[in-house]
């Protein structure tokens, strides 16, 4: 996917009034996204990613232990200045719906089994039961 059309997307799904908060957002949940997943997955998913944002990925902000949905909302609104738990949970589930529609059913399968149970949601795809 391309920079401006991944942009777009996520500043529709977030309704954002600007790109520039959009890439925001994309840039801080991402990176809090790398530091949870490893090898193949996490090389897969970057090379879907235009490269700025793959590079993000890649170089994570570090995690000493996966974040449970809670923390990783928390986490997300403590990189992102002025943002509440609330607005947080938007902007993580702004980005990650995006990544979801890019990735398809199987990467993101194999996504979910590297993260804590509960991300399902933020990607807007809730696991049957």
């Amino acid at each position: 996917m391309q920079w401006e059309a991944f942009l777009t997307a996520v500043q529709e799904r977030g309704e954002y009034p600007s790109p520039q908060e959009a890439e925001r957002s994309s840039r801080v949940v991402l990176a809090l996204l790398g530091a949870h997943l490893v090898g193949d997955v996490r090389a897969e998913l970057a090379a879907r990613l235009p490269e700025t944002f793959a590079l993000v990925l890649l170089n994570p902000l570090q995690a000493h232990e996966p974040l449970s949905p809670e923390r990783f909302i928390r986490a997300t609104a403590a990189w992102i200045e002025g943002a509440s738990e609330q607005t947080a949970t938007w902007d993580a589930g702004a980005v990650l719906s995006v990544v979801a529609d890019l990735v398809g059913e199987d990467l993101l399968n194999r996504i979910l089994l590297q993260l804590p149970s509960g991300y399902d949601l933020l990607f807007g795809r809730p696991l049957p039961g």
